[in-house]
């Protein structure tokens, strides 16, 4: 337990930009200028069958991650013919460092969001004007609904991944505390420090990952962790934060008739089922509120409880896979809350595929 407050992990200064890590075989390394400086953009080319009108992939990134951390969705989904993009916002991954105060304490969510965009249209410009299909994870789910929110970009369909809900992640900490009763002493004796609560692998594994994944892997992934974070990033999204209605209208289809709008989805939440932060009841509950606004922007009047009694489950996908009112929520099973990097990772990808081939 004293490993846990140590302070070997106070890593305060970094190289800017900071050492680059090795991709997979088939991803790219890209840079894009951005008024801030430079944002990392990983692009995986098409492979195996040719799909030449194929939509493209844009995954965000969470708190304290980078574009590496859609590594095994990069390959997996370049490998059945979809291009795929990830960025990395700036203080994470491969793109440029602001010094440590001006991230933690002057970096808003806004600003995140807006690396967002850039990366976002770069790659559709990159892909003749398409739309994309957007994936956030974690707080970069937050980020994802937030642009989408203030109407700055058009998708073709949105995944959130144990995504931070629109309606505030309050819950969420309430979670994490609960799940390390030593989160608020170990801020204060390791001095505030932006990293605290991810400050031992030990902690990284508690909070990201199942039980069955191996040490040796969560202490790479640990490594790669940035060395500071955005506290306004996080503080901003403790209360909602988003227009759930102006998020489901920036995603295409929304026009069809509400008899469609049982059969076929445009928004699919994804969780983990042993997420311990962003907990399943509480992604169940994103995916009925945006089912809520779904049913609202159809200008039909439903209530919650009428809105989950009327979701259908998804055959053979998994006990409580289910689908309706524009609206898909997949579980994936024995996965922790960073499932596209988690032991069953690939299950979490299929229920994805499955998703994106029914747009």
């Amino acid at each position: 337990m004293f490993e846990t407050f140590t302070l070997r992990w106070l890593r305060w200064r970094r190289p800017n930009p900071p050492p680059l890590y090795p991709l997979p075989d088939g991803v790219e390394r890209i840079f894009i200028d951005t008024p801030g400086g430079k944002l990392e953009i990983l692009y995986a080319r098409p492979q195996g069958a040719t799909r030449p009108d194929a939509t493209p992939l844009f995954f965000v990134h969470g708190g304290m991650g980078g574009a590496w951390v859609w590594h095994e969705y990069l390959s997996f989904f370049s490998a059945r013919g979809i291009p795929c993009y990830a960025v990395s916002m700036r203080g994470h991954g491969g793109s440029y460092y602001p010094s440590y105060l001006r991230m933690v304490y002057m970096t808003t969510k806004r600003m995140l969001a807006d690396d967002v965009v850039a990366g976002l249209r770069w790659a559709q410009e990159r892909e003749g004007g398409r739309e994309v299909v957007l994936v956030g994870h974690s707080s970069g789910g937050g980020l994802s609904q937030l642009i989408l929110s203030d109407g700055d970009v058009r998708v073709k369909g949105l995944v959130l991944v144990g995504a931070t809900p629109g309606f505030g992640s309050f819950r969420v900490y309430t979670s994490w505390m609960s799940m390390d009763p030593w989160f608020l002493p170990r801020m204060w004796f390791q001095f505030g420090h932006s990293n605290s609560p991810l400050s031992h692998p030990t902690l990284t594994w508690n909070a990201f990952f199942s039980r069955a994944q191996s040490p040796a892997f969560v202490e790479a992934f640990h490594e790669r962790l940035t060395p500071y974070e955005s506290f306004l990033w996080s503080l901003g999204m403790s209360r909602p934060f988003v227009n759930m209605r102006n998020v489901v209208a920036q995603i295409a289809g929304w026009d069809k008739d509400q008899s469609d709008m049982g059969k076929h989805q445009n928004l699919m939440i994804l969780a983990g089922e042993l997420d311990t932060l962003m907990r399943v009841p509480i992604m169940e509950d994103l995916a009925n509120t945006y089912r809520v606004a779904c049913v609202g922007l159809a200008s039909q009047k439903k209530k919650l409880k009428d809105v989950r009694a009327e979701v259908v489950p998804l055959d053979g996908e998994g006990d409580r896979d289910n689908a309706g009112y524009g609206v898909r929520f997949c579980m994936v099973p024995k996965a922790g809350h960073h499932m596209q990097n988690d032991i069953p990772w690939e299950v979490g990808a299929q229920k994805l595929m499955a998703f994106y081939e029914q747009l």
